[in-house]
C-alpha cells in the first residue's frame, strides 16, 4: 500500500446493511460512509483502532443514518449529507450539492448527485483512489428500487458510472448480491460472466463474505441494468433491440419489482 491509498473496512450492519470506513493513512483522518447503526461503526472502529473524523452520508433514508446521533456524540465527526435531504438527516454540518468536493483528510471525493432511488441520493468519487460509494444508486450485480421520481431518472444516474474506469471500486449500501444474482440469471442466463460471478458469491456467502466492492469491469460484463444497451437484455423483456438503452432498463427495472 502507498502513502496515498486510502484503507477501506467493511462489515455488516443491521440485517443486510454495508457498513464502511474509509481512512487516510497520511493524516489518520477517517470518514464512515453512513452509520446504519451506531454499534456495528463503533465496534469496527474499535477494532481497527481508528479515529472517526468524518460522516458522508449517501441519502436520507433511515436506514442509513438512524445511528448518526450516537456515533457523533461518541466521535465529534463532522457528518457531510446531500443538502436535498434537508432536517432528514440528523446533525447535518455541512451540506453537499453536485460538483462540491469532501476531503477525508487528504483524500478529496467529488459529490455527485444520483437521483432516483430518491431525489437527495448523493455518491461520493474519490477519483484518484478510484473509489466510488454508490449507496443504493447502484449495487453489485443491480440497481436499488426506484421510490421517487421517474424510472428514466435512475437510468441517467446509472450512465454516470459506466463513465468510470474499468478498475474503480463499487461500493454499495447493501449486500443483496445473492438476489440480485438471481434476477441477472434470469434475465441474462447465457452470459458466462455472470455464472461465474454467482458461483463466487455462493462461494462468499458460505464463508460469511459479501461481494462489496465491485468493480466496474464486473458490473460491465454482468449487471443486467448496466447492460441494457445490450440485445440480450432487450430480448429478455421482449422489447427490439434498437431501442434506446433508457427503454430496456425501465422495463427491466418493473420486472426486477415483481421477481
Amino acid at each position: 500500500m502507498t502513502a496515498s491509498s486510502p484503507e477501506i473496512r467493511t462489515f455488516l450492519c443491521r440485517s443486510d446493511n454495508i457498513g464502511v470506513l474509509i481512512r487516510d493513512p497520511a493524516t489518520g483522518a477517517c470518514a464512515s460512509i453512513d452509520v446504519p447503526e451506531a454499534g456495528s461503526v463503533l465496534k469496527a472502529l474499535e477494532e481497527t483502532g481508528w479515529t472517526l473524523t468524518d460522516i458522508l452520508v449517501t441519502h436520507r433514508h433511515l436506514d442509513h443514518v438512524e445511528g448518526i446521533p450516537e456515533v457523533k456524540k461518541r466521535t465529534g465527526a463532522r457528518v457531510t449529507a446531500p443538502r436535498r435531504a434537508g432536517a432528514h438527516v440528523p446533525e447535518v454540518d455541512v451540506a453537499v450539492v453536485e460538483g462540491d468536493r469532501v476531503r477525508v483528510g487528504d483524500l478529496e471525493a467529488q459529490v455527485w448527485e444520483t437521483p432516483g432511488h430518491c431525489s437527495d441520493h448523493v455518491t461520493y468519487w474519490f477519483r484518484e483512489a478510484k473509489i466510488a460509494f454508490a449507496g443504493d444508486t447502484l449495487f453489485t450485480l443491480g440497481c436499488g428500487r426506484v421510490l421517487e421520481g421517474p424510472p428514466e431518472t435512475l437510468w441517467h444516474s446509472l450512465e454516470r458510472f459506466l463513465a468510470l474506469p474499468d478498475d474503480t471500486q463499487v461500493f454499495s449500501g447493501h449486500d443483496y448480491v445473492l438476489s440480485n444474482g438471481r434476477f441477472a440469471l434470469a434475465a441474462d442466463p447465457d452470459n458466462q460472466a455472470l455464472q461465474n460471478r454467482m458461483t463466487e458469491a455462493e462461494a462468499a456467502k458460505e464463508a460469511g463474505r459479501f461481494l462489496v466492492p465491485s468493480t466496474m469491469r464486473q458490473e460491465r460484463e454482468t449487471n443486467p441494468f448496466l447492460r441494457s444497451t445490450e440485445p440480450a437484455l432487450a430480448k429478455a423483456v421482449n422489447l427490439p433491440p434498437n431501442l434506446p438503452a433508457q427503454a430496456i432498463f425501465i422495463a427491466l427495472r418493473a420486472w426486477k419489482n415483481t421477481f
